[in-house]
């Protein structure tokens, strides 16, 4: 049980900020707090859609809660830096970080301290979409908010003597800091950089601020004052001093190119000192975003779980590229678009499967934008990145994800970009082979270019006796991206390719054990290992990636009736999956992984693998327990405070699959444009489609006892079957549920 934060306290989360009207204001229902506790790994900053920033406090910086630099139990915070990352299980970013003071600053020994950290309580902090706000202990008032490429921070000091610290020193998790620098450009205007060595192997920062009043300034390299205006070091910060500071502003602009870029970024976004229009400005920006769907009915903690997991699937990929269109590509060089925006921050492993599905649907154009940035990620760098970051390749996770996002989007007609590149480069991703490949760290080909695609490639598996870490989950994971690019080859006429891909994606059966009912590791002679504990996971010795055989069995979304047949039939097959939802919770071994959380039996909602399993209930005809979990997880696994999420947000895919089921439905296997019914929560869902089309799906009979699917009309006509394609809703119509109290067995 996770520690529950008092009444008082999370009151304060929802306030809104006092600077807008929300009466009749969408944004009112996102509670950026949501995620900061538990293991969520979310952060209250401030950002606007898709941003290349992500204004946001730090309160700490070791350990897996640091992962975005803010976690809910601490009661001080470190400074405010410009980048973060919602809801990883990884550390990286928290670039040029800003501390007010009030008073003299207190050396040790004649040297700097490292860290001012400023106390405060809860009940004095709010947020919102794109503001940040919290009155510290010691009275000084910070606040926040962003543009797309630049931060804005508003500072209300209770003293003549004050100022900021600039510490490009300060990183999350050991996160090395190579290069930096700071220049003084006048009395009112600093500018600077670091390249840093973390997940992210070489990430470059570029900053310019600009403040609204004069400053002095001191220079301080490994914490000890030095003289100049400009220095270079890899521990470096700078204090400024402000003559009748009771309002200080600052503004931010930031670039991965360089000094130049982050300047033009601020003048075109920020021109200005008006920090409410700028704040009213990253409203609206959330505003249109949110108001792509539309939702009627419903409690006020299910519009607020709604709308901050609709604006938590917003925040990433981030933009990276600049206004003059320059960006830093995946060979690390400065390119410049021809057109668009290019994008960073892929968590391919975690959105594929419901975060990328929900944009297909509601913004197409943006799937198409995030695809051309991942074909020119291949042409710069040889691959298409698994996780990227940063222009990175930091090979974290396992299987071609980029393949599922592209296959699908192909699948659902999204095609504004080059097809037959985007096949070559899905291609590319099968065999093992280091050709042209461009990565700048010779560790990330243990992940990146692992032995498991030499071994898929010459043995058809991957035997987990060859020292490769989550063999079976591996394999898993390439038979489903094999499928999933067979569909694309078959609509290209590629005949041979789709047969050859079809056999690959078949692959799965070799890993399944009859005698068990689960799937197992292999040796290198195709038999399988023992001894077997099926609740078993050992965080980094394992054949289950964040898993264990309970959930991965079921990891075979391309070819549900096949793992039917291959269980028996569906009477057994039923068995097991009951069986999966009301076996014991435990966990068995020393270094099971954080990430299986969430538990309903063995099944984990608080990490990916899982979150398809539910619908397997539909391909049986016994949709009522898909819709009897679905509740039950909308219900218990998501709620209005900071613990309210059972594991990492993962860049949008925990609250999509909330979002998804609420709408009522959710899609399977990505690369299969077709959905199946869960469990509607709302009377009323309009959703904007682009193009001025619109769906929209009505609940009848809609309460909180009547969780059960009666009957489904699609455009007027009942829907005899538990699935829909993307293509019968991709240009709007109504989707009508009627609901009842009683199982509907069908």
């Amino acid at each position: 049980m996770k520690k529950l934060i008092p009444a008082l306290i999370l009151a304060c989360f929802f306030i809104s900020s006092g600077k807008t009207d929300k009466i009749n204001d969408i944004t009112q229902y996102v509670n950026p707090f949501i995620g900061t506790g538990g293991h969520g790994h979310t952060f209250p900053g401030a950002v606007v859609p898709f941003g290349m920033v992500q204004l946001s406090p730090d309160t700490r910086t070791q350990g897996w809660d640091a992962c975005s630099g803010y976690y809910t139990e601490d009661t001080s915070i470190l400074g405010f830096s410009h980048r973060h990352l919602s809801g990883t299980g990884m550390t990286d970013f928290a670039d040029v970080l800003f501390t007010p003071f009030s008073g003299k600053l207190q050396l040790e020994n004649g040297n700097l301290k490292e860290y001012y950290p400023l106390n405060f309580s809860h009940k004095n902090e709010k947020a919102s979409a794109g503001f940040y706000t919290v009155n510290f202990d010691n009275g000084i008032k910070a606040s926040m908010t962003a543009s797309t490429r630049a931060g804005f921070h508003e500072y209300k000091f209770p003293s003549e003597e004050a100022g900021i610290i600039i510490d490009l020193h300060h990183n999350l998790n050991n996160q090395k800091v190579l290069e930096s620098s700071i220049e003084i450009i006048s009395d009112t205007e600093i500018r600077g950089m670091r390249l840093t060595e973390g997940w992210s192997k070489r990430d470059y920062v570029y900053f310019h601020a600009k403040f609204n009043k004069p400053f002095k300034v001191e220079l301080y390299k490994d914490n000890k004052i030095v003289s100049g205006k400009q220095l270079k070091a890899a521990h470096i910060k700078a204090v400024l001093y402000f003559e009748n500071p009771k309002e200080v502003k600052a503004k931010v602009g930031i670039s991965p190119v360089d000094e130049r870029g982050a300047l033009q970024n601020l003048d075109a976004e920020i021109p200005h000192w008006d920090f409410d229009k700028t704040q009213k400005q990253a409203t609206a920006l959330w505003k249109n975003q949110l108001e792509k769907i539309k939702i009627e009915g419903g409690t006020q903690e299910q519009k607020t779980i709604f709308y901050t997991g609709l604006y938590h699937a917003f925040i990433h990929p981030s933009t990276y590229s600049d206004t003059d269109k320059r960006y830093r590509g995946q060979d690390l060089k400065i390119h410049t678009l021809d057109s668009g925006t290019y994008y960073t921050v892929f968590s391919l492993w975690d959105t594929y499967r419901a975060q990328m599905p929900l944009i297909d649907l509601i913004a197409p154009s943006k799937t198409n934008e995030f695809i051309n940035s991942l074909l020119i990620k291949y042409q710069q760098g040889g691959l298409l990145p698994m996780w990227d970051l940063a222009a990175n390749y930091t090979g974290t996770m396992i299987g071609a994800h980029s393949t599922s996002l592209i296959a699908d989007a192909y699948t659902k007609n999204i095609r504004g970009y080059d097809t037959e590149l985007a096949y070559k480069a899905m291609m590319r991703s099968i065999p093992y082979d280091t050709t042209g490949v461009k990565v700048n760290h010779p560790a990330i080909w243990e992940w990146l270019m692992t032995k498991g695609k030499k071994y898929n490639e010459e043995m058809g598996f991957i035997p987990a006796d060859k020292d490769v870490i989550f063999a079976t989950s591996r394999g898993l994971e390439y038979a489903y991206n094999d499928w999933a690019l067979a569909q694309v080859a078959k609509d290209m006429g590629k005949t041979e390719d789709y047969k050859w891909l079809s056999e690959r994606g078949m692959r799965y059966k070799k890993y399944y054990d009859k005698a068990t009912g689960f799937m197992r590791a292999l040796d290198s002679n195709g038999k399988f290992i023992g001894p077997f504990n099926p609740s078993f996971s050992d965080h980094m010795n394992s054949p289950y990636c964040e898993g264990n055989a309970w959930q991965w069995t079921w990891f075979v979304p391309q070819d549900v009736n096949g793992l039917i047949d291959l269980m028996g039939g569906k009477v057994s097959f039923e068995e097991k999956l009951d069986a999966l939802f009301n076996t014991t919770a435990k966990l068995e071994g020393a270094d099971a992984s954080a990430d299986i959380s969430g538990l309903i039996g063995q099944y984990a909602h608080g990490n990916e693998p899982s979150h398809h399993i539910i619908y397997f209930y539909n391909y049986i005809n016994k949709p009522f327990k898909t819709q009897e979990l679905a509740d039950k997880i909308m219900k218990e696994q998501y709620r209005n405070a900071p613990d309210g999420l059972s594991g990492n947000e993962d860049c949008g895919q925990m609250s999509s699959w909330y979002i998804l089921n609420a709408i009522g439905f959710y899609q399977v296997a990505p690369g299969d444009p077709t959905y199946t019914i869960s469990r509607p929560l709302f009377d009323k869902v309009t959703i904007d489609l682009e193009r001025g089309k619109k769906l929209i799906v009505k609940t009848i009979n809609n309460a909180p006892e009547n969780k059960y699917v009666e009957s489904v009309t699609l455009n007027g006509k009942i829907l005899n079957s538990l699935f829909f394609k993307h293509d019968q809703i991709a240009s709007g119509g109504e989707l009508v549920f009627k609901m009842t109290s009683k199982i509907v067995k069908k």
